[in-house]
């Protein structure tokens, strides 16, 4: 899987150097042997920022993106539109992406984060629970014996994004985001990027046609083969 991801985000047309930050030695070897460029970097690392922004400290490179290695869908062209709004001067220092949230029940999954955006493209909030929340949707039923609160839109996902965890930096912002101590919002939500916000540094958010899947469990692995091999078979046809 590293592999994939590494020549996928080498092939998009912004990108002049590929490095894969790790602090796991057997990553590190996988790497070698198929001819990709890695660094070892720190155990002490508390999030992947941190360990990309210690490589990113022996660059040169005006903008730094930071892709996971367990996003085996990540297409060339995510990479390409992440960066863009980081040439603007006048523009922030990071971005990150979003696509339409598709399927409803991912409105109520945690491990689904959703982001809010302003009129001018720039992130509000990301959050684990439905944001934006429709309070016209709750049908409050307090008379009855079966007294609660029900969801009647279950299927509505309009106005609701998806985050997709790719994130660009103007390296001078990176390494001096990475030195700001862990914020209120950060902790409740475990979300990283909600450090720039609490500190009044806009996030722009491009919105992408595409998705991604994130390989954490051994579910999420087997849904990606499978989607895989269904390529394969539909290229092979």
């Amino acid at each position: 899987m590293i592999e994939h991801v590494y020549r996928r985000a080498s092939a998009a047309r912004s990108v002049t150097a590929v490095i894969v930050a790790t602090d796991d030695l057997r990553v590190f070897q996988t790497v070698k042997e198929f001819g990709g460029v890695a660094r070892m970097t720190s155990p002490d690392h508390v999030s992947g920022t941190d360990r990309i922004a210690e490589v990113a400290r022996t660059l040169e490179s005006p903008v730094v993106v930071n892709v996971q290695g367990d996003e085996p869908l990540i297409e060339p062209e995510m990479i390409d539109l992440v960066v863009e709004p980081l040439f603007d001067p006048d523009g922030a220092e990071m971005s990150t992406l979003a696509t339409r949230l598709r399927d409803a029940c991912d409105i109520w999954d945690p491990n689904v984060v959703k982001v809010a955006i302003s009129r001018s493209g720039r992130a509000i909030y990301f959050s684990r629970a439905p944001i934006p929340f429709r309070r016209d949707a709750w049908r409050i039923d307090l008379d009855s014996d079966e007294k609660g609160a029900r969801w009647d839109a279950a299927g509505d996902v309009r106005g609701h994004y998806k985050h997709i965890v790719i994130y660009a930096y103007k390296r001078s912002f990176l390494l001096r985001y990475t030195e700001l101590e862990p914020t209120a919002l950060e902790k409740i939500e475990q979300l990283e990027q909600l450090r720039a916000l609490e500190n009044d540094f806009p996030i722009q958010v491009v919105l992408t046609k595409h998705d991604t899947i994130g390989v954490d469990t051994e579910e999420d692995l087997s849904r990606i083969r499978a989607m895989f091999e269904l390529r394969k078979a539909g290229t092979e046809a």
